[in-house]
């Protein structure tokens, strides 16, 4: 039977694979969490968006239905709907045609990355 005995150097380079090992497990570990944790935010912005959607249609049929006109303006619904919103988040393009038309309302989530 051969015993064969490790040096020092064989020992350091042991010890350095396997720190670098340790090091490539967490970093992929972390990346992970970051990709996932990115994948949460935007839906949970993609369910805000959807909310304000709701908000501001419920509120503009409500408004329909209790002065039989349809609000004029986004400011309007804030007022005197409680409508409120992330504008820091979300434009809200707004466009009354008429009293009796059911308005134009668009919702573009704003990019924050530039900011």
């Amino acid at each position: 039977m051969v015993a064969y005995r490790f040096g020092k150097k064989e020992k350091i380079i042991g010890h350095v694979g396997s720190l670098l090992l340790s090091v490539i497990v967490f970093m992929a570990i972390l990346v992970a969490f970051l990709y996932a944790l990115s994948s949460i935010s935007a839906s949970t912005l993609e369910r805000q968006q959807e909310a304000l959607e709701d908000a501001i249609n419920r509120s503009v049929i409500s408004c329909y239905c209790v002065e039989g006109t349809y609000p004029p303006s986004l400011d309007y619904l804030v007022e005197h709907y409680g409508l409120t919103y992330d504008s820091d988040l979300f434009f809200v393009d707004y466009k009354a045609i008429g009293a009796n038309i059911l308005p134009d309302i668009t919702i573009i989530r704003k990019d924050n990355k530039h900011n």
